[in-house]
């Protein structure tokens, strides 16, 4: 899609519309299991992390202060003499009530209301609870109804239930890993010696209907090709394992001659592909296969043929099965068997050949020439940055020493959650009538999870997915890029690393200095994966007019190395490179663009997306919001304010006294206006300086092609068609 339109954002309100989708429903979720498959790991490391900042006193523990005798003492004598007055009050009110009932006449006393009118009153107030409790039934059952609430068999499990789950589920998960372990040995020690047997009389059997057939015995698999398992079948005839072993030797000569065909081969196809060009643009864009289809149609398969049609209504324990134990490790244990027996098998056949043939296998010496030749080939020189520099030292002694030069940092906790923002419903509308529309929150929320997040928590997207080592935001002053920085590692469980242009100044000077840096931060990066390496003011690093001053305090040293850092990330290696800056356009362009292979333009925030903010951070900080308050009036005046500025008036307006008067004094609208007053916005000529240089990267004049392409096609066939009119 990024290709195809030539935009990061792309539009789907129309089909949003027709689908009668909500765009919450069209966003990617973040997995819980990021953090709880490895929560214990997650919690020690932030143990250790907090040790190391206090014992460097990067950190101020919270101490508890101490009280003096005296104080405790006054304390005391306040809260016994208080005790002491309101007993004593006490007692004098039941005094007080005692001499003002002796002094009543004793007819008034007696006087009271009637048994009727008493027995009115109790089902006056009787009737009206009742009728309360029915009304109220009525309501829940039209909500239910009209599908606007659960019914109560489908409601959420309370907190306590929730809780007992959590702490039930590393008990199963122990319970399970030992029972998997058990049901494992009982198959070797029950199932071993007659698996062995079957594979042992099949194998066999294949050799000598084999030799009946071909003449000779086979070759025998080796272990990369699969041994007996990649030919030796007990569904496969004879004749068909001959066919494939004779198939292999084929394919092994093959091989050989295949180089010189394949630069034919390429310009063929590159001849057709001129040739067949307009006709695919006749066709129009097709969408490739998607790297994750396999793995669906597996899980789909599984699904079917386990749980489509298992019966799960008594299973109120939802614990593990024994038997699907059984069957996933009797594979395992099939597979263990049938390397022993392959070495086995592999002396038998030579025993067989030189029986029956009176020949040999000559793999031995073919193999010892292949040792030669590899010998023979020339080392590649490694990059400096591959290179262990560090190999005398662990893992723990390099975590502390960055921890304690302050490249190691604690991640704020902030989910992707708390990024709030609306979805952008005008966008196709806007495209259609030739205005680019400015992306939405949300957009930039759905992109940080696809290219951030889930590629850094999960192994599997991450080999899948196109791989992104670098990814740059940029934005004016307090659009969030920070929160966005310490939401990825929340999400992931990452580690962060800070090689801000301020925070490595001073810090291991010259290129040697700034080698093992780097190399130190890779080294850790790569063994505590996933980690997220943030640059802060990126823009520094790469630019336009260099500073004469020394070279650790230089904040262009990075420029050079970033590329081959990011060289150094390999593509199984879960370490992403996030870049932020306020002022992109200072930078040099060609190599800022050739280091962020990604850039996210966050723009502020839209009318729908301050509506939701004002109400999102007002009752975050304490506020009730109230007909008092109008919030559609505050979401108008702060056009061209950021989330930053919110939170600032917000924090402003409801401080500590403001909070205590809430009750009696509801928030106005007045409050804000003036605290807002006081914050800077996004100026139109700061937003115009934005967009020119998003419309200077390689992605951005992709775009402007591709707009004047379509608007000269659109011209053409427009002309056309006068020309036939005529």
């Amino acid at each position: 899609m990024v290709k195809l339109e030539n935009s990061e954002f792309h539009y789907i309100d129309d089909i949003l519309d027709d689908l009668k989708l909500l765009p919450e429903d069209t966003e990617v979720p973040i997995p819980r299991y990021f953090i709880k498959e490895k929560l214990e790991v997650l919690q020690q490391r932030e143990k250790t992390l907090d040790q190391i900042l206090l014992d460097a006193g990067l950190q101020i523990e919270e101490s508890v202060e101490a009280m003096t005798p005296e104080e405790g003492v006054r304390i005391i004598q306040v809260a016994e003499r208080a005790r002491q007055g309101r007993r004593r009050a006490a007692f004098m009110k039941r005094i007080y009530l005692k001499e003002k009932k002796e002094k009543q006449p004793k007819l008034q006393v007696q006087m009271g209301p009637s048994p009727d009118d008493a027995a009115t009153c109790i089902q006056k107030v009787w009737r009206g609870y009742i009728q309360r409790k029915k009304t109220e039934k009525m309501r829940e059952e039209e909500m239910i109804f009209l599908g606007m609430s659960l019914p109560p068999h489908l409601e959420t499990m309370s907190v306590s239930q929730m809780h007992a789950r959590q702490v039930n589920t590393p008990q199963d998960e122990v319970q399970e890993t030992q029972e998997e372990l058990s049901i494992k040995d009982k198959l070797r020690e029950t199932e071993g010696l007659y698996i062995k047997k079957n594979f042992q009389d099949e194998i066999s059997q294949c050799f000598i209907e084999c030799r009946h057939i071909i003449g000779k015995f086979p070759d025998y698999p080796s272990e990369e090709a699969g041994g007996s398992m990649s030919v030796f079948d007990s569904q496969k005839t004879a004749e068909q394992i001959a066919e494939e072993l004779a198939a292999q030797r084929e394919m092994a000569l093959q091989k050989k001659d295949q180089k010189g065909k394949k630069e034919n081969e390429s310009k063929e196809k590159k001849k057709e592909k001129e040739k067949a060009g307009k006709k695919e643009e006749e066709e129009g864009w097709k969408m490739g296969p998607s790297n994750f289809l396999s793995i669906m149609e597996e899980g789909s398969s599984r699904y079917k043929d386990i749980w489509q049609n298992r019966d799960e209504q008594w299973d109120f324990l939802q614990d593990h099965d024994p038997e699907l134990i059984k069957e996933e490790n009797r594979k395992d244990v099939e597979e263990e068997i049938r390397v022993q027996v392959d070495k086995v098998m592999q002396q038998e056949l030579e025993n067989l050949r030189l029986a029956v043939d009176g020949e040999g296998s000559g793999k031995q010496k073919k193999g010892k020439k292949s040792e030669k030749k590899k010998a023979t080939t020339g080392r590649k020189k490694i990059p400096e940055l591959e290179q262990d520099l560090t190999p005398d030292r662990t893992i723990d002694s390099l975590y502390r020493e960055l921890v304690e030069e302050g490249l190691l940092i604690k991640a704020k906790t902030v989910n992707l959650s708390d990024y709030v923002g609306e979805y952008n419903y005008m966008g196709t509308a806007l495209l259609q009538a030739g205005v680019e529309p400015v992306p939405s929150l949300a957009h930039v929320r759905q992109l940080i999870a696809l290219y951030g997040i889930l590629p850094l928590g999960s192994q599997t997207v991450h080999e899948k997915a196109p791989l992104v080592k670098a990814l740059l935001l940029a934005g004016p002053s307090g659009v969030g890029k920070k929160m966005l920085v310490h939401a990825i590692c929340t999400e992931t469980g990452a580690n962060l690393f800070n090689l801000s242009a301020s925070n490595i100044t001073g810090k291991y000077p010259g290129k040697s200095g700034l080698l093992m840096m780097l190399h130190m931060v890779l080294k850790v990066a790569k063994q505590l994966q996933p980690s997220v390496v943030w640059i802060g003011e990126t823009e520094k690093i790469f630019s336009k007019g260099g500073r004469k001053t020394d070279d650790e305090m230089n904040p262009k040293r990075l420029e050079k190395m970033l590329p081959k850092f990011l060289q150094a990330v390999k593509a199984q290696d879960r370490v992403l490179l996030v870049g932020t800056t306020t002022r992109p356009f200072d930078a040099n362009l060609k190599p800022f663009c050739q280091v962020y292979q990604k850039i996210i333009l966050i723009p502020r925030p839209d009318y729908s997306s301050r509506l939701v903010l004002w109400k999102h951070i007002i009752l975050q900080n304490g506020g009730v919001i109230t007909n008092l308050l109008n919030i559609s009036c505050l979401a108008n005046l702060s056009d061209g304010f950021t989330q930053g500025h919110i939170v600032q008036v917000v924090q402003d307006v409801l401080t500590e006294l403001r909070l205590l008067q809430m009750i009696r004094k509801p928030l106005r609208t007045e409050e804000f206006v003036t605290p807002l007053a006081r914050q800077d916005p996004v100026y139109k000529e700061e937003e115009e300086s934005f967009k020119a240089w998003y419309d200077k990267t390689p992605l951005g004049r992709a775009r402007i092609r591709a707009l004047v392409d379509k608007e000269k096609e659109g011209k053409g066939k427009s002309k056309g068609g006068n020309k036939m009119k005529k």
